[in-house]
């Protein structure tokens, strides 16, 4: 791998810092960008500059310079050239993704006039520059594209496994604020790789809306997940029931933990928290069952309502034991899904109320592309051959666990 060359030592950094901070991070930002630049040259040409190696598919042709507006201003990058193939860099597409969702999000709220004189300064420091309004539009017309593209993609890859659950934000509509649930859909692949299948926003959480959301999964290419991890929404299950009728449902052991405590005394909390976990860790369902005996008759006389929460849940909750050991610790719990929700409420805090269900969607989901692309870099999961070689063999088993919460979800 290429590595980074950042020219600015330390006794520049700290005078840069002393003169003008602005200029100082503008100047950083430079560099650390030039480096990825020459980084990715490296990379594409297989050698360094005056680097004489058998690997090496071509030679340099000096730098160009481009701009790139970016929060802290516009700056100016030196983007290496090559004689026998074209330099390709993945800088401006990613970093410019995100900064025109930030932008048009912006821009938009002060278009529609839902902002104040506030929000345009904010804008302007934000992004270095002022958009008028014909920018603004095909800025938007631009990154609507990428986003639904992304989002409408058909679904070609096989998905094993599944994570659902739905966020809020704040959207303006008809003369008030409201909230909008936006439902992220996140699979397993056969590789073992994360990937965002799905995203959609809809005015709540519901038995329609959430099949609404499977079926335009199903509609794009996901087949019969082997596992469904989620929270115990109600309209989950129906979904569930009706779209994916093959394959059953982990309830999210964070999510139950976290039912269960909530109706037990605060001094017995930790206790009761420590017990779960042993619990979940169990090597063999039997185990676990006789874990969870040991708790409520431990617990029934101080936590009658805990217990029985436990006592209710604890088939559905524990469906992952039907799974080889490796794979238990990714999907006993939908943290994965958890973690990107919270990222998206974090970049979406410098909104706050968005202008329109369209704004939400191209900033948020400007954010999921992003995310998704970290995901495709990423190695995979690390499950052993063995289990690999054992799940098919897991699947019947999965299958009467399926129809068995069908039956109960029924009665």
């Amino acid at each position: 791998m290429a590595q980074l060359n950042i020219t600015l030592n330390q006794d520049e950094i700290l005078q840069l810092l002393c003169n003008n901070r602005e200029d100082a991070f503008k100047s950083l930002l430079t560099e650390c960008l030039n480096g990825v630049l020459q980084a990715e040259s490296t990379a594409q040409l297989g050698a360094e500059p005056y680097e004489r190696s058998a690997t090496r598919s071509g030679s340099r042709n000096g730098t160009r310079e481009r701009q790139l507006n970016t929060r802290i201003g516009t700056i100016t990058l030196a983007v290496p050239r090559h004689r026998e193939k074209p330099f390709h860099t993945l800088v401006f597409e990613n970093y410019s993704r995100s900064e025109a969702a930030l932008v048009t999000t912006m821009a938009e709220m002060v278009v529609n006039g839902v902002s104040t004189r506030k929000v345009a300064t904010v804008m302007e420091t934000l992004c270095g520059t002022n958009f008028s309004k014909s920018t603004v539009s095909e800025a938007c017309k631009s990154l609507d594209k990428a986003v639904n593209d992304f989002k409408y993609r058909p679904l070609d890859g096989r998905y094993e496994f599944m994570y659902v659950d739905a966020t809020y934000f704040k959207v303006r509509g008809k003369h008030r604020v409201g909230s909008k649930a936006m439902m992220v859909a996140l699979a397993i692949t056969d590789s073992g790789k994360r990937e965002i299948v799905g995203f959609e926003i809809y005015d709540n959480e519901s038995k329609e809306t959430w099949k609404l959301f499977l079926e335009s999964l199903k509609e794009r290419g996901v087949t019969d997940p082997k596992l469904i991890t989620s929270d115990a929404h109600d309209g989950i299950l129906y979904a569930i029931s009706k779209v994916f009728p093959d394959t059953p449902w982990q309830r999210c052991q964070t999510h139950f933990s976290r039912n269960i405590l909530s109706h037990a005394p605060g001094k017995y909390q930790k206790a009761i928290h420590a017990e779960l976990t042993e619990m979940y860790n169990s090597a063999t369902m039997e185990e676990a069952r006789k874990k969870r005996d040991s708790i409520i008759t431990e617990y029934a006389d101080v936590a009658d309502k805990a217990m029985e929460c436990l006592d209710n849940g604890f088939e559905d909750t524990m469906t992952v034991m039907a799974l080889p050991d490796d794979f238990r610790r990714y999907l006993r719990t939908s943290n994965h899904l958890e973690r990107l929700n919270k990222e998206l409420k974090r970049r979406s805090n410098v909104i706050g109320v968005f202008p329109n269900e369209g704004s939400l969607n191209r900033i948020i989901g400007s954010v999921l592309v992003e995310l998704n692309d970290v995901y495709s870099l990423e190695h995979g999961l690390s499950i052993s051959k063995k289990s690999k070689s054992h799940l098919e063999g897991c699947m019947p088993n999965l299958r009467l666990i399926a129809r068995e919460q069908q039956r109960l979800l029924a009665a």
